[in-house]
């Protein structure tokens, strides 16, 4: 699944670190927080490496 904005593809990318053990989990702060929760590594890379080209920096809300 694609990031949809630049913000959900940093927070993905965090959330990725996190998962990895890069960075430790007590530093993640909001939608990286649960996403590193309930997403899988697969499903955090495949966010987190989407091109930025052509993305908003945050995505409309609906």
């Amino acid at each position: 699944m694609p990031a949809k904005s630049k913000a959900q593809q940093k927070a993905a990318g965090a959330a990725l670190a996190a998962k990895r053990g890069d960075i430790e989990k007590s530093e993640l702060k909001g939608a990286s927080k649960s996403m590193e929760k309930s997403m899988s590594e697969k499903e955090l890379h495949d966010m987190a490496s989407t091109k930025r080209k052509g993305k908003p920096q945050h995505a409309a809300s609906q």
